[in-house]
């Protein structure tokens, strides 16, 4: 799309806006200052939700977000009346250094589950992040850093888009998610900001458009968090307006899908102890919900993840995926092609599994799966609809992460 254009710096491409980041041990504080701002929010659907998230949700209604404030280490969840008095004194300790009312204040956590706060640390790199706020590129990769987790590197985006008036915006973003990620919102933390003008209903309905393609399709183990959050702010420092009367600028709505899509692939890219990364495409599907249920399906499932592993083009655990995702379908007539960065190879044509008649191709597809980056397409045959969705392998190195996580 010739009118969207990739920036480096992340937060540094948008005006007004200051970020920090800070760390002490596995324990970090990212602080996003944006004045005055409109804003919305999506969140996990989790039963068990964090303190930060039932706090969030409450500010987000209002519409108006003046500073987020996240913090990596501890995820303040299952911690009862007591997380929810450590929100408030997180919020109180940034509205009072900021001089922001704290009804303007998002917070936001990640980590472990079930432990309380370390009040004393975090409010000391709290204080530091503060003190350190900026607008350069330094400033939002310090950001992206603090509020990783088992992330083994930072998350940023930038794009500039020209909207069809003409007239130009840009989008930035962070996010952090490496395992127990399954978003369903929408652990996955993530927060965009854009220059734009747009109220805050026009904002949910972006964000929730541009979520359901990006972070509702990326799956590294199929656990989903507590802390699901993504934020989006417009702080209309450009002066121009992407939204008019509730319809949102067709050129801004894919930008900001963009944005988020490369987001959801660096969370697959950098899975926990991941070793490939797994794009799946299904298309023919009856719908669009269908072909979701597969690709979900597909990017889930334990069996295939580790054939990915492995090395092994086994189709057989990509149609039974499919088949219990809950998707009309008619294995007589699907058809499943791998590919790699280079080559592709047709496993199941028409319901005919190719490899029985062609040690060739079998070999050839052997060969494709020792990629680094494994597409799978897969055609029902039955409608118009399509999806697309990612996730990693799964390995030796995901068990030992999260058999050592709060150890």
């Amino acid at each position: 799309m010739d009118y969207i254009k990739e920036l480096s710096g992340g937060f540094s491409n948008i005006e007004n806006l200051k970020v920090s980041g800070g760390r002490e041990g596995k324990y970090g504080v990212s602080i996003i200052y944006a004045p005055g701002s409109t804003a919305s929010g999506v969140f996990t659907s989790n039963k068990v939700v964090a303190a930060p998230v039932t706090f969030s949700k409450n500010v987000v209604k209002n519409g108006l977000l003046s500073a987020i404030f996240v913090n990596s280490g501890n995820a303040n969840c299952f911690t009862g009346e007591q997380g929810v008095k450590d929100c408030e004194s997180l919020v109180e300790l940034l509205s009072k250094d900021l001089n922001v009312p704290d009804n303007e204040i998002a917070i936001c956590s990640t980590g472990v589950i079930g432990r309380e706060m370390p009040m004393d640390i975090i409010s000391k790199v709290a204080h530091e992040s503060i003190s350190k706020l900026g607008c350069d590129a330094d400033n939002s990769l310090a950001a992206a850093e603090a509020i990783m987790t088992t992330d083994t590197f930072p998350k940023e985006e930038a794009l500039e888009v020209t909207l069809t008036t003409g007239e130009v915006v840009r989008i930035a973003g962070i996010c952090k998610g490496s395992g127990m990620i399954a978003p369903n919102m929408a652990t996955m933390l993530a927060f965009i900001v854009t220059d734009a003008v747009m109220d805050s209903s026009s904002i949910n309905k972006a964000i929730r458009t541009a979520c359901d393609l990006s972070f509702n399709m990326v799956v590294v183990d199929g656990d989903e968090s507590t802390n699901d959050t993504c934020l989006m702010l417009a702080n209309g420092a450009s002066d121009v307006d992407a939204a008019c009367d509730g319809e949102i600028d067709v050129n801004f709505q894919n930008a900001l899908n963009q944005l988020c899509i490369n987001l959801a692939k660096k969370m697959a890219r950098d899975g926990e102890g991941a070793s490939k990364f797994i794009e799946a495409n299904v298309v023919g599907a009856k719908d669009e919900d269908d072909a979701k249920l597969a690709v979900k399906s597909i990017i889930t499932s334990p069996l295939f993840k580790s054939a990915v592993f492995g090395g092994d083009p086994n189709w057989g655990r990509i149609v039974s995926a499919v088949g219990y995702s809950g998707c009309e379908l008619n294995p007589d007539i699907i058809t499943i092609t791998i590919s790699d960065d280079k080559d592709n190879v047709d496993l199941v044509k028409d319901g005919e599994i190719l490899a029985f008649d062609n040690t060739s191709n079998l070999k050839h597809a052997e060969e494709v799966m020792q990629s680094k980056n494994i597409t799978v397409n897969i055609d029902l045959s039955l409608g118009d609809g399509e999806a697309t969705g990612w996730g990693c392998d799964l390995t030796y190195d995901y068990v030992k992460i999260n058999a050592e996580y709060t150890t």
